[in-house]
């Protein structure tokens, strides 16, 4: 015993488990933190044309219509489109993709613009993971110094990218990144952390990269649990940074689509439903924060939501199909469906 508690293998392991997953020697936005080479990428058709998205891509955004996006509560975006790129308009906040993700492979083209400004004022945006929580800054880091965690394609306050592979502001430019959610057991705990991995311009920046919590300015706050899949978010920072050519594939074995909607419109489905003739009890719909909850024979059923009008059911194969106003519904469960309609209060 008093030889095995002195075994350096052993001694290794346990300092290893004491010792922080990631202990980081640089304050946040440390101006003594050494800045990423500079890298020259290859030339790419990007910079004269969008590329096209893959067969089974979800396309986000294709310079036509920006219906696949909404300011972050659920309205209309103010974003507009000027010669097939969506703008951001200053001031108008962050808009997000109707659809959530959970792991998957983002594709984006940016272009920041020729403001003149210098550091984090030279075309400032950003794109996040989990709603707002992570973030991959957007910046003209090209002849332009700021601190090595804000540079373009850093994780924000976390980690500089590996080089910079910036072009200048103006160019078109691109993002591929391969995104895994951080997992959670049921008491909220992070049972592992977020991943990013990230090719800026088609050069290799983060590795699989361990996040170490949610990103922030002043701040580097732990995970705290949320759901898998949350829209994806680009972040209105006061500059008309132009986005064009943006899609997804989703990765892993979950592919089923999921969407975030807002609560009026949750709230226009919610009531009780019978049929015409039914002599059956009462099937009820109900509102559990951004989800519904079918209520059926004295069962709470989550249902997930496939669009604005189809809903799901996550281990049952339970489909809903609502009329835009809510005032009736379709339902199938097995060999079983029916029309039920809302009853007036």
């Amino acid at each position: 015993m008093y030889l095995i508690e002195r075994s350096p293998i052993l001694i290794a392991c346990a300092l290893a488990i004491a010792t922080p997953a990631f202990a980081h020697k640089y304050l946040g936005h440390d101006r003594n933190r050494p800045l990423p080479p500079v890298v020259t990428p290859a030339v790419t058709s990007s910079e004269t044309q969008a590329g096209k998205a893959p067969s089974d891509a979800i396309v986000l955004f294709d310079g036509s219509s920006l219906d696949a996006w909404v300011a972050t509560d659920g309205s209309p975006t103010k974003w507009v489109i000027k010669d097939g790129a969506m703008e951001c308009v200053p001031g108008s906040g962050y808009i997000r993709t109707q659809e959530a993700f959970g792991e998957c492979q983002l594709h984006i083209e940016f272009a920041t613009p020729d403001n003149g400004r210098s550091s984090q004022g030279g075309g400032n945006s950003g794109v996040f993971f989990g709603g707002e929580r992570y973030e991959v800054q957007v910046l003209n880091s090209y002849q332009n110094k700021t601190y090595a965690d804000g540079s373009c394609a850093s994780i924000y306050n976390q980690f500089p990218p590996e080089v910079n592979a910036s072009l200048p502001p103006g160019k078109w430019q691109t993002y591929d990144i391969i995104w895994t959610p951080p997992s959670f057991d049921a008491d909220g705990k992070c049972t592992a952390p977020a991943y990013l991995t990230v090719f800026h311009n088609g050069v290799l920046v983060h590795n699989r990269r361990a996040l170490i919590g949610e990103t922030g300015w002043l701040e580097r706050p732990p995970f705290t649990k949320h759901p898998e899949k949350l829209p994806i978010s680009l972040q209105d920072h006061g500059d008309p940074v132009r986005y064009r050519n943006v899609w997804v594939r989703p990765l892993g074995s979950d592919k089923r689509r999921d969407f975030v909607l807002p609560q009026a419109t949750l709230d226009r489905y919610v009531g009780f439903y019978k049929g015409e003739h039914s002599k059956e009890a009462d099937t009820q719909i109900l509102r559990k924060g951004d989800s519904l909850l079918l209520k059926m024979y004295g069962t709470e059923i989550p249902l997930r939501t496939g669009s604005a009008t189809h809903f799901y059911g996550n281990e049952v194969d339970i489909q809903i199909n609502f009329t835009p106003d809510g005032k009736s519904l379709r339902f199938s469960v097995g060999e079983g469906e029916g029309d039920l309609r809302k009853k007036v209060e």
